[in-house]
């Protein structure tokens, strides 16, 4: 595990931007494994600062998205695929055809699975996972667990995660309960994972994915085990090592 330390957000987010840039550049086909929440946008948006100067060119990337929400339509902008084309997409010149998010439209949860899992083999697999970090160590949508769920599957958000979600929707009530979302076996596959955490609210379960247990009740604690593993976080998230 390589931790690398930053003043603050903005700092963290031009540093893993420059990271995965770097892996564009290097690899200009590369798969990025790609998450949602507030941490990465920061990373996004340096990106596609970076595209708009030139150092950086999409046109052959690929990429696969962590999870979608079960039962929402692309266009919902709640869903992530509206976020990630708001976010980076339609910013670049990446090509549509090459992004890749769970069919959160399907009502057979197994089915929906299988697919996406035969989309993520078809590219040989993941060149960077992107993650960031739930206040329950949640990586994806893996919640909490009595074991590391290993493909994609579905699963029934906790509460903490819906409420920690609620903030982007009009009501609770309006906050999907399942969502698709890629398996810790897929993730462990990744050859380089990159870990965005930002806040002194992630400090302590910062603190206990990566200097404690290794356990499925945190499910962030497993990445103690990647190869190749890479901790981007500011000094409030690392306040409490």
């Amino acid at each position: 595990m390589r931790i690398i330390k930053t003043k603050d957000y903005n700092d963290m987010s031009r540093k893993a931007a420059n990271y995965i840039g770097a892996l564009i550049i290097n690899k200009p086909d590369c798969v990025l494994g790609l998450a949602t929440g507030s941490t990465p946008i920061g990373t996004y948006k340096n990106l596609v600062a970076g595209y708009e100067n030139g150092d950086y060119d999409f046109s052959n990337v690929r990429s696969v998205n962590l999870d979608e929400y079960k039962g929402l339509p692309k266009e919902n902008e709640q869903s992530y695929y509206y976020f990630m084309h708001d976010n980076l997409f339609s910013h670049v010149n990446i090509d549509p055809a090459n992004t890749h998010l769970p069919d959160g439209t399907e009502p057979d949860s197994q089915k929906a699975c299988e697919e996406y899992n035969k989309v993520i083999a078809s590219m040989g697999g993941v060149d960077l996972q992107l993650l960031g970090l739930g206040h329950d160590g949640h990586i994806g949508f893996n919640e909490p667990n009595d074991e590391f769920d290993k493909e994609t599957h579905c699963v029934d958000l906790t509460e903490m995660t819906i409420e920690a979600n609620k903030r982007f929707f009009n009501s609770i009530d309006e906050v999907p309960r399942q969502a698709y979302t890629m398996g810790i076996a897929t993730i462990m596959r990744a050859k380089c994972v990159l870990m965005v955490v930002s806040g002194k609210d992630k400090a302590e379960i910062l603190k206990k994915s990566f200097f404690g247990p290794i356990t499925p009740q945190v499910p962030a604690s497993i990445l103690q085990l990647h190869p190749n593993f890479v901790l981007i976080a500011d000094e409030d998230a690392l306040s409490a090592l």
